[in-house]
C-alpha cells in the first residue's frame, strides 16, 4: 500500500500554524503505522518534517493545482491524504481523502494575510456560499475533519454525501512531563490567540473591572490600535502585553497561571485550551460548542458576550478545592487529544480508501 501525504502546507520557517502543525505531527505519527511518502513544494519544508521519502511537486497555491493529479498519477499511489479540502483531483487514478477543518471563514471571511492577493480574493469569494465547499467535498472518496462539532456542521449544511471521520487536532506538549500543579497564590490569567474581532478579547478586558487583583497576560503580537483599545477598556495596570513569547516563556506562563481564558465567539478548534489542560492549568472559556467538545467537564464556561458572567466564572476558581479539581480534570481531558490517537484513526481511513476499487470516472 502506497500512501502520499500532502505536506505542502508546512511552513518554511518560524512557528507552525494550525495546518502546518497538523500536517507535520500527523505524518510523523502515521509513519509509525504504515509506509508514508511526503509531498512538498519547497525543500525548506524538510527541516520541519520527519525523515521520510518525499516528492517535490508544484505549490498548493499554483495555478496548476486543479490538475496536480498529473504529477501524482506517475507515482502510482494507492491513496493520497491532504490536510485541506482544496487539493486538485482532476484525472486522479488513486484514492483521495481531503480535510475540512472548520467552517469559520463562512462566518468571518477575512483570509489569511500570508496568501497571495489573487488567492485572498478567491478565498473571500469561495466562502460567500456553501456551493464551493459542496463541490470540493464531493470529489474525495472520504472526508476528514478535526472535531465532532465540524462534523455536525457538515451534516447540517449537507456539504457531502461521502463518509466523514473525525481525526482530532492535538497540541505539541508545552513541556515534557510537567510537574503537578498546585493552586496559585497570584491571580494571573493567560490569553493565547490573535486579536481579530471574533476573538472577542474585549470581553476579557472588561471583565477585569470585576476581578480586582487579577492580571491578564496577552501573549501574541498585537497591533498598536488594538492595544490602545484594550487598555481603554480594562483597569489601569491589569493588562500585560508580551507581544510574542518563546516556547519556554509560554510554558512558564501556562504552568504558573491561575487559568487560561478565552472569550472567542467562534472557533475552528482551540489548541491553547489543550496546551493549558495538558499542564493542569484550568480553562475558563466561551460557552460555545467547540470549546465544550474540547474542555468537557474540565472546563468552566461563560457567555462570551457578558463580562460579568466571565468574571464570575473566573472567581469560581478562587476556592482552592475547586481549582485543584479542575486542574486534575484538565490533565485527564487533555490526553484525548493526542497525535498517536489521531494517527490510529487516519490509518483506518486510508487503509479503507486504498483498498477500494479505482474510480471509474475520476475526471474530478
Amino acid at each position: 500500500m502506497k500512501i502520499l501525504f500532502d505536506c505542502r502546507y508546512v511552513v518554511r520557517s518560524g512557528h507552525h500554524d494550525g495546518i502546518s502543525r497538523y500536517s507535520a505531527r500527523l505524518v510523523e505519527a502515521l509513519s509509525r503505522r504504515m509506509p508514508v511518502e511526503m509531498l512538498i513544494s519547497d525543500l525548506a519544508q524538510l527541516e520541519r518534517l520527519p525523515d521520510l521519502p518525499w516528492h517535490l511537486i508544484s505549490s498548493e497555491t499554483s495555478l496548476r493545482e486543479p490538475w496536480v493529479a498529473r504529477q501524482l498519477n506517475p507515482l502510482n499511489p494507492d491513496a493520497v491524504f491532504s490536510p485541506l479540502q482544496t487539493m486538485g483531483s482532476a484525472g486522479r487514478r488513486y484514492g483521495l481523502v481531503l480535510t475540512l477543518h472548520d467552517l469559520i471563514y463562512h462566518r468571518h471571511r477575512t483570509p489569511p494575510r500570508n496568501l497571495p492577493g489573487y488567492i485572498r480574493a478567491g478565498w473571500w469569494l469561495y466562502h460567500l456560499t456553501f456551493g464551493p465547499q459542496r463541490r470540493a467535498l464531493g470529489r474525495p472518496d472520504e472526508v476528514v475533519t478535526v472535531s465532532e462539532t465540524t462534523k455536525q456542521l457538515i451534516a447540517a449544511h449537507r456539504l457531502t454525501a461521502r463518509p466523514v471521520t473525525v481525526v482530532y487536532n492535538a497540541a505539541d506538549p508545552v513541556r515534557t512531563d510537567p510537574p503537578a500543579r498546585r493552586a496559585t497564590t497570584t491571580r494571573d490569567l493567560v490569553y493565547m490567540g490573535s486579536f481579530m474581532p471574533y476573538k472577542n478579547v474585549h470581553t476579557l478586558a472588561r471583565a477585569l473591572h470585576e476581578l480586582p487583583g487579577y492580571r491578564l497576560h496577552l501573549l501574541s503580537r498585537v497591533a498598536a490600535r488594538a492595544r490602545v483599545s484594550l487598555e481603554a477598556l480594562a483597569p489601569a495596570g491589569s493588562l500585560i502585553f508580551h507581544d510574542g513569547v518563546t516556547d519556554a516563556e509560554y510554558a512558564e506562563l501556562l504552568e504558573s497561571a491561575h487559568a487560561l481564558v478565552h472569550a472567542s465567539l467562534d472557533e475552528g478548534f482551540g489548541i491553547p485550551l489543550v496546551e493549558a489542560m495538558s499542564v493542569g492549568t484550568p480553562i475558563v472559556v466561551s460557552d460555545i460548542p467547540i470549546f465544550r467538545e474540547i474542555g468537557g467537564e474540565a472546563g468552566v464556561y461563560a457567555d462570551p458576550r457578558d463580562p460579568s458572567a466571565f468574571a464570575a466564572a473566573v472567581r469560581a476558581l478562587d476556592d482552592e478545592a475547586t481549582w485543584l479539581a479542575r486542574s486534575v480534570a484538565a490533565r485527564e481531558r487533555a490526553v484525548l487529544f493526542d497525535w498517536d490517537r489521531s494517527a490510529d484513526v487516519l490509518y483506518e481511513v486510508l487503509r479503507r480508501v486504498a483498498n477500494k476499487p479505482r474510480p471509474e470516472d475520476a475526471a474530478g
